[in-house]
């Protein structure tokens, strides 16, 4: 059993979702509009692509819809999709501070490197957590509640032995 004093999760913002689904309806009309033509029956490969294409959008969609924060007792833990996850020791944060994810720190949303060198889990640009570990690179992530994590992160390393 998992015991958290902080649990989290932050969607994908609009901006995400009104590109992705832009992109499904794009694919959609082409398709449909191949199928009406009787142009997909002549050649099959333009009904695989705009399917494949949409099917790949929406796995691609559905794994990075949201990023879930956990902190507890010994760490604080960031999960964007199957495969990117970000433990930090809250013996090994030196600090914690609110701030902002913008178009020119990281030149968009997703997992992405800052120019300042910062690494970065956005679902939009807005209300973020920037962690500065003992070692290795900054580390933002998106939240909807920044203030709380950095409050739960100082208590938690203040009355820690």
């Amino acid at each position: 059993m998992r015991f958290f004093i902080y649990e989290e999760w932050v969607s994908a913002g609009i901006f995400v979702k009104i590109l992705v689904s832009l992109v499904c309806l794009l694919a959609l009309v082409i398709l449909l509009t191949l199928v009406v033509n009787g142009f997909a029956f002549q050649n099959p490969f333009w009904v695989v692509l705009p399917s494949g294409l949409t099917a790949s959008l929406l796995l691609l969609f559905w794994n990075y819809r949201g990023i879930e924060i956990e902190v507890n007792s010994k760490s604080l833990l960031v999960s964007y999709g199957i495969f990117n996850r970000r433990s930090i020791p809250l013996e090994d944060i030196v600090s914690c501070e609110p701030t902002k994810a913008s178009f020119g720190r990281y030149g968009g949303v997703g997992i992405r490197c800052g120019v300042d060198g910062s690494w970065a889990y956005t679902t939009s640009f807005g209300n973020a957590v920037k962690i500065i570990p003992r070692k290795g690179r900054e580390f933002v992530f998106s939240s909807n509640d920044p203030a709380k994590i950095c409050r739960i992160i100082k208590q938690l390393k203040e009355n820690s032995p």
